[in-house]
């Protein structure tokens, strides 16, 4: 009896024993599936954060590439523009500045409009000078470009022109400016297509 009673826990034991070998393979054997997909997982993930990161430092590096190749070329055209106006402006200024000191000059042009002027304006003609070339052209625009145009002439003159003139009706409905700036503006315009030629090409 005692055999048997033995042997019935022996067996016991070892079905016991056996089944609980079979539980912890299995057991195990699902730990590691999970952990297996654990790492698989977590590879993905920081391939596509490492996908994502180099993405974004590839868009980054565009966008900035892009930006200085933006940023140098207005540089590159401010500059062009600087240099076109310094060369412009001392062409212009310096050629006008002499053109419009002379008196002889200043007279013919001063003619030549004020005569246009007179051939479609009825009125009397008021005509600013700068001040600093009264003495030469206040007895000359009284007497012999009023006989020319066959006009009263109302000469005037102004501290705020340098060069130049304004004409129109002495009535002040409107003037015509013909000052150094508005010719330095007319040349320069002229002078440009040249000037750029020259320096770029």
């Amino acid at each position: 009896m005692s055999n048997k009673l033995q042997e019935l826990t022996e067996r016991l034991y070892s079905e016991g024993l056996s089944k609980g070998k079979e539980e912890g393979a299995r057991i195990l054997e699902e730990a590691g599936k999970q952990a297996d997909e654990i790492v698989a997982k977590a590879k993905a993930e920081a391939e596509a954060i490492k996908a994502e990161a180099e993405k974004q430092a590839a868009d980054l590096q565009s966008k900035v590439r892009s930006d200085l190749k933006m940023a140098a070329e207005q540089c590159l055209q401010a500059t062009r523009k600087d240099i076109e106006n310094i060369l412009t402006g001392c062409i212009c200024n310096e050629g006008v500045d002499k053109a419009l000191g002379d008196t002889d000059f200043l007279k013919q042009i001063i003619s030549a409009v004020a005569e246009k002027f007179s051939a479609t304006e009825s009125v009397d003609i008021a005509l600013v000078m700068p001040e600093k070339l009264r003495k030469e052209l206040e007895p000359w625009a009284k007497k012999e470009l009023a006989s020319k145009i066959g006009k009263g002439i109302e000469a005037g003159f102004s501290k705020k022109i340098e060069g130049g003139f304004t004409i129109g009706p002495k009535d002040g409905s409107y003037f015509v400016s013909l000052t150094e700036d508005t010719f330095r503006k007319l040349i320069s315009e002229y002078l440009r297509p040249v000037t750029k030629k020259i320096l770029f090409g």
